[in-house]
């Protein structure tokens, strides 16, 4: 602090220049405290949530971003006290808070993107064939740094945040001119409902948007925070220009986030798809995004599904997936007349299962735009990729035999079973479990429920992920149907864009799936990517590929275990870097 305002600091203490009403002092520095602790709760969530996504390890990155923004707050709060002029501190400590905050997102995708392009630029460079990867020592640096980016970001972030509280606390009683018995409880009441309604801001309005423009919205209320502190208290500060001119600076970059950032981070993003992308949505629940690959004059273009950076389809190949999901189990069920799918927000296992000529049937999916996008209704889509999906899917949701359920499966199946409902055949589509709220609906309390909707005579398949990449995740999938009475079975195929790829199906009476098949003299619907052989042979594994099964256990709800085998299985391959179903 400078000589004049340690002097004022003084005579105030003294009783001399005390404000003639603290009241309205009070009022400002309250209200400050919570929009500020609003702003760091979203900081924390907005971090936590964007490393998830770019990490792969969604789980275990938001817990740790989460505890070390905390850990880094506690040492925030014992580093304030170095801080001489509080009135001086806590406006650069705004700025800089604005400034990490708004630029966050942006450093972290440009790491990510370098280390993605870096490799294949100095491939470029050198002439190498695709076959032989650069790595080494500089290229894992990089990589190193773009893993713990996010993590560096958040803790000094959470370093000043950590610093609020125990400045505003000391500019209250500096105002006050003495020290005040309830300060820090009044301090930290503002700062805890601040962050409850943050909570409720991340939950309602931040999901909605792109995580970008939350970055910025949320650093410009520490800008107008530090800018009205700036002006209210302008008598403290002897020379306020160089905050003007920072808050000046930083106006100008938030603006120019505001205007561009949203493009920045878009075009950042497609560095990490090898197709170009054709479309992008950031929807409440996943990031879509849509790509194209082009492969020469007179040959069909290649479009391939991302959700949140994971390869859904490839329309090359898409058709042998498919088939291996819906053939088998609609051709060992009794009856076609009602057809249960869970998740299939693409259309395209529905476009197969109408080729049986269902009554009905009936799909549950949580996220209403993915339906829109592949129904041809989204209106942010061009008349160009609504045709291209709605030749891929066969236009099945327009189909007047389908019902749509918006929803989470887990809930929606529960009102089914309440209803009374039962079908032929049910098939479940759903992405791999590598998100926790996804291994509630592997568990053997949904497969309990799923027992229930299923006639006797019908059957039920599983998309089970890679035998080959995740064995223990796809015997723990085989193990749980098991346990809850179903006759199970499981079996796999190549699937070019995805290796080896695994199902697991079940029936409820009489015959195992495969022996049905096997009585079987001539299959009765047509499908070039199916036979009777090679249905035989997909039952068929290594002689040791089931060596360890006793070692795996049943997912039980509530326990996460499917989730970590297959974390502990991908590895590092379950991030943007290496998209998987």
């Amino acid at each position: 602090m400078h000589s004049a305002e340690m002097n004022s600091l003084k005579k105030e203490k003294k009783g001399g220049t005390r404000p003639a009403s603290t009241l309205r002092h009070d009022i400002f520095l309250i209200l400050a405290m919570s929009f500020l602790a609003c702003c760091g709760l979203i900081y924390e969530y907005l971090l936590a949530h964007y490393a998830g996504r770019i990490l792969g390890a969604v789980e275990s990155s938001i817990y740790s971003m989460i505890g070390i923004m905390i850990v880094a707050m506690g040492f925030g709060a014992f580093l304030a006290k170095w801080i001489k002029c509080p009135y001086n501190g806590f406006v650069w400590l705004e700025l800089g808070i604005a400034l990490v905050g708004s630029c966050s997102i942006l450093i972290m995708a440009v790491m990510m993107a370098v280390t993605y392009t870096l490799p294949q630029w100095l491939q470029s460079i050198y002439g190498l064939p695709s076959s032989i990867t650069t790595s080494g020592g500089f290229i894992e640096s990089v990589k190193v740094l773009s893993f713990y980016t996010p993590f560096i970001i958040g803790f000094f972030l959470g370093l000043m945040i950590g610093m609020e509280i125990p400045l505003i606390a000391r500019v209250r009683e500096h105002v006050h001119g003495q020290h005040l018995t309830h300060n820090t409880g009044t301090i930290y009441g503002a700062d805890y409902i601040g962050a409850g309604i943050g909570a409720a801001i991340w939950v309602i309005f931040c999901l909605r948007h792109p995580i970008i423009l939350t970055a910025i919205t949320t650093a410009s209320v520490n800008l107008t925070v530090g800018l009205l502190f700036l002006w209210r208290y302008r008598s403290q500060f002897l020379k306020p220009l160089k905050l003007w001119l920072g808050h000046f600076v930083l106006v100008g970059i938030v603006i120019t986030l505001g205007i561009y950032g949203t493009g920045w981070i878009e075009k950042l993003n497609y560095a990490l798809f090898q197709d170009k992308p054709i479309y992008s949505k950031q929807t409440s629940y996943q990031n879509i995004t849509l790509t194209e690959r082009y492969l020469g004059q007179g040959l069909p273009q290649v479009y391939s599904l991302y959700l949140n950076g994971r390869l859904q389809f490839s329309s090359s190949d898409e058709r042998i997936y498919h088939s291996l999901l819906t053939y088998p189990p609609l051709l060992v069920s009794a009856r076609h007349d009602s057809i249960l799918v869970i998740g299939g927000g693409d259309g395209l296992a529905l476009r197969d299962i109408l080729q049986w000529q269902p009554q009905k049937v009936t799909l549950i999916d949580l996220d209403a735009d993915i339906i829109q996008l592949f129904s041809g209704k989204a209106t942010d889509a061009t008349a160009k990729i609504n045709t291209i999906l709605l030749e891929l899917n066969g236009n099945s949701f327009n189909s007047p035999k389908v019902e749509v359920i918006i929803g989470d499966a887990f809930i929606e199946v529960e009102h089914l079973v309440s209803s009374g409902r039962h079908f032929d055949t049910i098939i479940v589509d759903l992405p791999d479990p590598s998100h926790p709220d996804l291994n509630k609906l592997y568990s053997d309390f949904f497969y309990s429920r799923l027992y229930s909707l299923l006639n006797g005579d019908g059957a039920i398949a599983i998309q089970s992920t890679s035998p080959y990449h995740a064995r223990n995740a796809f015997i723990s999938i085989g193990k749980t149907l098991a346990s809850v009475n179903f006759i199970t079975e499981q079996y796999h195929a190549n699937v070019p864009t995805f290796g080896e790829w695994g199902w697991t199906i079940g029936t409820k009476m009489g015959k195992s799936a495969s022996q049905r098949i096997e009585d079987i003299t001539e299959l009765p619907l047509v499908d070039q990517w199916i036979s009777k052989a090679q249905l035989n042979a997909a039952f068929v594994f290594s002689p040791n590929f089931y060596a360890k099964e006793k070692e795996v256990d049943v997912n039980r709800l509530g326990s996460h275990l499917l989730y970590q085998y297959h974390k502990k299985s991908w590895g590092k391959q379950d991030g943007v870097f290496f998209s998987h179903q």
